[in-house]
């Protein structure tokens, strides 16, 4: 009979749900004989007392008020605050998870999100389960301490830079376990060049021009619409393209936009399953630095160009991407465009990027972090 494997996520920004997926459809993928993976959201049928401030209140703050964020982000360092916090949310989903875990009675579950921890702790600890509790850390390199208030059977972190921290907060090295990030298991090889080129042509790019792709995850780019007027303004010979995910109201806004000034240059998508496929069509990508979408751009050789982070949990990421000179840093919307002019317009620089990307030899850990996995059930 195949193991049962839990994993819970919650829904606040795609930098939970992308790993779990990820693995989710790879292990059911290579391994469905041997596993049995159910994906939940840990908030399903929780109060919306709970549910709605932290999902809705994240993807307000990215767009509308980045500092209510990070002030929030600050302040729950303070261990009290976490805790208090960390017990209240417990409270409201113990009892439906308590429902969900005696129902798929699994041998290992997997925590995407440091909210869920000690519900889980908790629950494994109550119903004297021998289920195994593995935490996946999400964020690479700079992780809040919240994910560390309560300990864990095992740890899977992305860097050793965030392995050695853990030793800071208590955590016993033994059980912190380093592997390349994870992403989806197409993200393992980027596209040739002769891929490249026949898919820029069916979906209407123009094969020879430089493509600069504006990507910032499920919730579409900050401040997507002044980054792509930035653009029309200095009418660089590029082709863009952006991806609104399920920002409505800035695709909307953008189709007006590209009607009112003919930006024939300008492709819009919505939310779409094809983020690889773009990624590989560009030689630039205008993002913001969560984990997964920088990490897949890298792993595809891109140069990418961060407009914004979220301080300080993203801190981490800017400071892997720029030290290691694999991208470029740039606030200032209005500069945008030269900086990327600059790139793409001298090879010598643009190769010195693309080559120190290579450098750092980047790998997808899906593979590893699945045969991890499976080793904690056997």
């Amino acid at each position: 009979m195949p193991d049962k494997y839990l994993f819970l996520y919650l829904n606040t920004g795609g930098g939970h749900l992308a790993p779990a997926k990820a693995l989710s459809d790879y292990m059911h993928e290579f391994f469905a004989d041997k596993v049995n993976v159910k994906l939940a959201d840990g908030f399903q049928g929780v109060s919306p007392l709970i549910k709605i401030p932290i999902e809705n209140g994240y993807r307000q703050s990215q767009s509308k008020g980045v500092w209510v964020y990070e002030v929030m982000y600050a302040l729950h360092k303070w261990n009290p605050l976490a805790k208090l916090t960390s017990n209240l949310v417990s409270f409201f989903v113990k009892s439906r998870l308590r429902d969900h875990i005696v129902r798929e009675n699994p041998s290992t579950i997997v925590v995407f999100h440091f909210l869920l921890i000690q519900p889980v702790m908790d629950l494994v600890r109550d119903l004297k389960l021998n289920s195994a509790v593995v935490v996946v850390v999400t964020d690479p390199f700079t992780a809040h301490p919240m994910w560390f208030l309560h300990k864990a059977h095992h740890y899977i972190v992305f860097s050793q830079r965030l392995k050695e921290y853990c030793s800071t907060m208590g955590i016993d090295p033994v059980h912190v376990n380093v592997f390349p990030f994870i992403l989806g298991h197409k993200y393992s090889s980027p596209m040739s060049t002769r891929e490249i080129r026949i898919l820029k042509e069916n979906m209407g790019f123009d094969p020879d021009k430089k493509m600069v792709l504006i990507l910032g995850g499920g919730d579409g780019m900050p401040h997507g619409y002044e980054i792509v007027k930035a653009f029309m303004k200095l009418k660089l010979p590029y082709q863009v393209a952006i991806v609104c995910g399920r920002n409505k109201g800035l695709y909307k806004k953008l189709h007006e936009l590209k009607i009112r000034k003919q930006y024939r240059s300008l492709k819009i998508y919505d939310f779409v399953g094809f983020i690889y496929e773009l990624i590989n069509m560009s030689d630039v990508v205008v993002t913001k630095c969560g984990a997964s979408t920088f990490m897949e751009v890298l792993m595809m050789g891109k140069v990418a160009v961060v407009n914004n982070y979220l301080w300080e949990q993203e801190k981490g990421n800017i400071e892997f991407l720029c030290d290691s000179q694999m991208g470029i840093y740039e606030r200032d919307i209005s500069k945008l465009p030269f900086r990327i002019a600059g790139v793409l317009d001298d090879t010598l620089q643009y190769n010195y990027y693309v080559e120190n990307i290579k450098k750092q030899q980047l790998q997808n850990g899906i593979a590893l972090v699945s045969d991890f996995l499976l080793s904690k059930s056997s």
